[in-house]
């Protein structure tokens, strides 16, 4: 029942520029009320949503039936068969694509500007307009990014690693 309703929401998150969804979010539903800082919430967590799914689900579709068939013989339930043999390796498989959709959607942020909300490529187009040093500024925003980006690069390999050991 939920598979194809899973599938026209991934198609459509994954389908639509983030800024297309911001603009309807912020100005074409403008009755609701929501605030921009809302609306980036809302598109952006639709967005990764729609990528999110697709690597879990991938994760999922890695494993052949032997598995859950086996866990169901030793007499294990859902949860005790989807917490100790599913999400183990489902995870191994689907942490780089988990890893990779982070750091896609904190980059995203930079198109949230479109909406008034400020944010640190906002910030470095005022100092930009105001002081005219394109160069020192466009140097400090990619060291921010960078900054922000290099850890959870790192969180994401140890992560990696952590459930390849867990399933080996």
């Amino acid at each position: 029942f939920l598979s194809p309703i899973v599938y026209i929401y991934g198609e459509i998150a994954r389908n639509t520029p983030l800024l297309i969804q911001l603009f309807f979010l912020y100005y074409g539903l403008n009755e609701i009320g929501l605030s921009a800082l809302e609306c980036a919430i809302l598109a952006l967590g639709f967005l990764g949503g729609g990528y999110m799914s697709q690597s879990f689900l991938l994760g999922f579709k890695s494993l052949a039936s032997i598995q859950r068939e086996s866990a169901l013989s030793l007499g294990f339930g859902p949860l005790k068969m989807m917490y100790y043999i599913i999400l183990p390796q489902s995870l191994s498989v689907s942490m780089p694509s988990i890893g990779a959709n982070v750091i896609f959607l904190l980059k995203e942020t930079s198109v949230v500007g479109a909406i008034a909300l400020t944010d640190i490529m906002f910030v470095a187009k005022d100092f930009i307009g105001i002081y005219y040093k394109t160069t020192e500024s466009l140097l400090m925003l990619s060291l921010t990014y960078l900054i922000a980006l290099l850890p959870l690069s790192v969180l994401f390999v140890i992560l990696e690693r952590f459930f390849k050991k867990k399933v080996a």
